[in-house]
């Protein structure tokens, strides 16, 4: 909220909105809720709850629940910190959260919970797995407390996909837009994303830079990598301190393979705050960069140990896994990243690319799947479908992904390849040349002649085709451009 108020122009003095009522219970708890205050701000959160016992005033009742929670958070992870890895961590629970239900539950049916309580309440729920409840309570406390980030937040994560985000009632609040942005972009509707992005810039938010960095994601998202590197770097220019989003930003010089930038990013950040989540993740960057996967899975580790619900580390572990070839511990970091968010396509992607290592393609099938359904209209999840269709001998299915892949957009420039070979598998030689056709042209028309071994394979087939139906002139054409190539 802070952020989005600077990012406007200074309200006058005699616009400013008034303080908030302070009540006769306000008063009366005032010096424990100051003592209790300081304990909780040092983490004493046992501390923090003993003083403020028997307060009446609703910010006292719900700094006394909020520090019974944090309290059994920390002793959760005390727990596990030493005695587990963070792969295992997931396996320990609050052990207060019972409690804090039952004495909330009370509460809430007597209507006596405030925005704040309300919040710390579906937070409970949440943790407990009580899911239909919890997404219930969140927007009782955004009807509460519209102004409440943390309690969108907390709800977007329950939002699975579009028909329940339409079917939420919610506050019309400007606020509400914010909202509705973030969940499209999580929900992969990236251009209805920017839309409303743009909107908020119009309507007087044109210096914010949470418009900017989401923005920047969400060009992220649909591998838009440039464009998305631009509005980071314009990004670090305007908040030049900056951490959040950054572990995005290593993402992107990851995949450009920068390792000059990536080293100073990880260097600036370790300067500014070397404790914070995203530094370790872009630090983990850098080393996998760099081939060195232990020290990469290492600082994801210790992200995980600061934040067990980062999401992007998990995920990133699962990766460095993976290139260790230690399938087992890459299935379970995946699989506890899809706990923390099922929308998580890298994650099914990834399951999915562990299974095929373990050569059981129906398992394969069912994660690419869930991928594709998250990512419709990426080639990636649609080639690695087809490449699990043929492996079950689906052929039709197959060639029905490699098409649509083709269709949408080929990233890696495969499924027309993949189709083409397919069809000569079955003798279906005049599919088979067409696709090959379709697949020099496209290589050729963008300027990059990507695999030589395979365009030369493409030249060959095409070159016998055209022989055996007695076009000589395009067979000898294809013969002379087979040439180019040693392998042929």
């Amino acid at each position: 909220a802070s952020e989005l108020a600077f990012a406007l122009d200074p309200l006058p003095k005699d616009e400013l909105p008034p303080s908030p009522p302070f009540t006769e219970d306000d008063a009366q708890d005032l010096d424990a809720l100051t003592l209790a205050k300081s304990y909780f701000d040092l983490k004493e959160y046992d501390r923090a709850a003993y003083f403020l016992k028997g307060c009446c005033s609703q910010k006292a009742y719900f700094l006394y629940m909020y520090s019974r929670y944090l309290s059994g958070e920390k002793k959760k992870d005390d727990e596990t910190v030493d005695s587990l890895g963070p792969l295992e961590k997931g396996q320990v629970r609050n052990e207060a959260l019972r409690e804090l239900r039952v004495e909330l539950s009370k509460k809430h049916i007597a209507g006596e919970l405030d925005g704040f309580t309300l919040y710390l309440y579906g937070v409970v729920l949440r943790k407990l797995d009580l899911l239909k409840e919890a997404v219930e309570v969140f927007v009782e406390a955004i009807h509460v407390l519209p102004l409440h980030w943390g309690a969108w937040l907390e709800l977007s994560n329950l939002v699975t996909n579009i028909e329940m985000l339409k079917s939420l009632s919610l506050p019309d609040c400007w606020i509400k837009d914010f909202f509705v942005a973030h969940m499209y972009t999580e929900l992969q509707m990236i251009k209805e994303a920017l839309q409303k992005y743009q909107n908020l810039i119009e309507a007087g938010f044109s210096k914010s830079t949470y418009i900017i960095s989401q923005i920047a994601v969400a060009y992220h998202n649909i591998r838009d990598i440039d464009q998305a590197l631009t509005l980071f770097n314009e990004l670090r220019e305007q908040d030049p301190y900056r951490i959040d989003n950054m572990d995005t930003f290593s993402n992107l010089l990851y995949v450009k393979s920068m390792k000059p930038e990536l080293s100073y990013l990880a260097h600036n950040l370790v300067e500014i705050d070397k404790y914070r989540v995203e530094t370790c993740c872009v630090i983990g960057n850098y080393y996998s960069l760099r081939s060195q996967h232990e020290k990469a899975a290492l600082y994801f580790q210790r992200a995980l140990k600061l934040n067990p619900r980062c999401l992007g580390a998990w995920t990133l572990m699962g990766h460095e896994y993976m290139e260790m070839k230690n399938t087992s511990a890459a299935i379970q970091a995946y699989r506890h990243a899809i706990e923390v968010n099922k929308r998580d396509y890298r994650a099914w992607y990834g399951l999915g690319q562990t299974y095929e290592i373990l050569k059981m393609p129906f398992y394969c099938l069912y994660y690419y799947r869930k991928a594709h359904q998250l990512r419709p209209n990426d080639s990636r999840m649609l080639v690695a479908l087809g490449e699990s269709y043929e492996k079950l001998s689906q052929q039709v299915e197959a060639k029905k992904c490699y098409w649509r892949a083709y269709s949408v957009g080929d990233v890696e420039k495969m499924a027309l390849l993949k189709l083409a070979k397919l069809h000569e598998q079955l003798n279906e030689s005049d599919d088979a040349a067409r696709c090959y056709m379709l697949y020099i042209q496209d290589i050729f028309s963008c300027g990059e002649q990507l695999e030589h071994a395979e365009v030369s394979t493409a030249l060959r087939y095409l070159g016998q085709y055209y022989f055996k139906n007695k076009l000589y002139d395009e067979a000898s054409l294809c013969a002379q451009r087979c040439c180019d190539y040693n392998d042929v």
